[in-house]
């Protein structure tokens, strides 16, 4: 089978960067159940003490508000976690099944494929059959995965480890808001929770963006208006709810 060289004239271009961006993937992977978990923990528990606190000043009502906040968030963000992460493993794991098959049933015409996606990368036709033989009778599948669908069958992701560190971060993350708003006096316990959760999350989109490679400005500006947007809403609507009650 005739394999589909596009373009052999394409020069082979510097690969030092590839375990930059093994290490860019590993880390959006943490900062996805670390860093927006912990977003989530803060925001979500500060939006809902401040709404409580907007209806009443009774310290024990937000206090208990805010631990079954913290308590039904934790574990609603490990469970979509888990769903989430376990939907995906299922996919990597029927995708390398499928290849397995192909391999096993289609064997030179997966070779040909293998070569011709090196050749795609910018190795000459001969080099990359060559490179695609020695790779499948090392392990054709571990080459066919990395190479043809970007999946390491060693490393599959994990749910639980996924459920855990989601769970673990927005607790960690909620706690700021809850014991900010309920060991500060009456009087500021307001503007004190806005100040510590608005300095909490640009704390965190900076984080985010040094270890993502983006834009601090913007991931600080995003992080912090989206709090303090949420913040002033739900205090909003528990004070207008309050006033109504009462």
């Amino acid at each position: 089978m005739s394999i589909d060289t596009g373009s052999l004239d394409t020069p082979v271009g510097p690969h030092g960067d590839e375990p930059h961006d093994d290490s860019i993937s590993s880390r959006l992977n943490w900062l996805r159940a670390g860093v927006l978990g912990g977003n989530d923990g803060i925001v979500s528990t500060a939006g809902l003490v401040m709404g409580v606190a907007g209806a009443t000043s009774d310290r024990t009502t937000i206090l208990i508000a805010g631990i079954a906040g913290v308590a039904a968030g934790a574990l609603s963000m490990a469970a979509g976690e888990y769903v989430s992460v376990s939907t995906q493993r299922d996919s990597e794991r029927a995708i390398l099944a499928k290849e397995r098959a192909e391999l096993r049933d289609e064997p030179e015409e997966e070779l040909a494929e293998l070569a011709g996606l090196y050749v795609q990368k910018g190795l000459s036709e001969p080099l990359a059959l060559q490179v695609a033989e020695a790779l499948t009778a090392h392990d054709a599948l571990a080459a066919h995965a990395e190479t043809e669908l970007g999946i390491d069958p060693d490393d599959l992701t994990n749910p639980w480890h996924a459920a855990w560190a989601s769970m673990l971060a927005f607790m960690l993350g909620a706690l700021l808001p809850l014991l900010t708003i309920t060991l500060t006096p009456p009087t500021i316990r307001v503007g004190a929770t806005v100040a510590a959760v608005g300095v909490a999350l640009a704390l965190t989109g900076w984080v985010s963006a040094r270890l993502g490679y983006g834009a601090v400005r913007r991931a600080v500006a995003r992080n912090v208006g989206g709090g303090v947007l949420a913040m002033a809403v739900t205090y909003w609507i528990g004070a207008l709810i309050g006033t109504q009650i009462g």
